[in-house]
């Protein structure tokens, strides 16, 4: 039994003495300079990253979705004629109808997309989300128009982007449309390799 517990033994100090010599070391007598050598990693995941209102102020994830609502009541006789609404508020605080946006990614070319639509709906009413343009104020963060072809986002440095914006929308109202309260929804999505 002891020396079944000494091969047992030995056997672990043989198998952990790799382990124990693992990190480089010099041992010098005399005169002269000892030197060991330690190798670093950094690992950088691939990450992508878009927010949108309320949703652009820090890279995390958050689930509000923010509104932007063109109202009429005040100036109903303007309707369909191209004037702007007399009141222009959004859910997220901002000022007007501009939001700030931010798309950051580190895996080469970012391209952004709007899907939605094609209507904003009242029952069975609607008004085309063609009523509805964006622009943004940085050509390097452009707002894509919905239901087209994706637009790319200009690359920072390298393969890293990080860009931000504020895009402003504006209803054209040049549709005169049936009383109500119009709802739709746009998604927005980044895309890199």
């Amino acid at each position: 039994m002891r020396k079944n517990l000494m091969i047992k033994t030995a056997v672990a100090l043989a198998l952990a003495t790799p382990l124990l010599a693992s990190a480089e070391s010099q041992f010098v007598v005399g005169t002269g300079a000892a030197s060991a050598k330690l190798d670093f990693r950094v690992v950088i995941p691939r990450v992508l990253f878009l927010g949108v209102g309320s949703g652009a102020a820090a890279l995390s994830t958050t689930a509000t979705v923010d509104r932007l609502t063109f109202d009429y009541t005040t100036n109903p006789n303007t309707i369909g004629s191209g004037a702007a609404a007399a009141s222009i508020t959004n859910t997220a605080g901002f000022v007007g109808n501009a939001f700030p946006v931010r798309v950051f990614g580190n895996n080469g070319q970012v391209h952004l997309a709007a899907a939605g639509g094609p209507n904003l709906t009242s029952g069975t009413d609607t008004i085309p989300f063609t009523q509805i343009t964006g622009t943004s104020d940085s050509i390097d963060l452009p707002n894509p128009v919905l239901g087209a072809a994706a637009v790319n986002v200009a690359a920072s440095a390298g393969k890293v982007t990080d860009r931000t914006a504020n895009w402003t929308f504006t209803y054209t109202n040049t549709v005169v449309a049936a009383a109500g309260t119009y709802d739709g929804q746009v998604t927005y999505t980044a895309s890199m390799p």
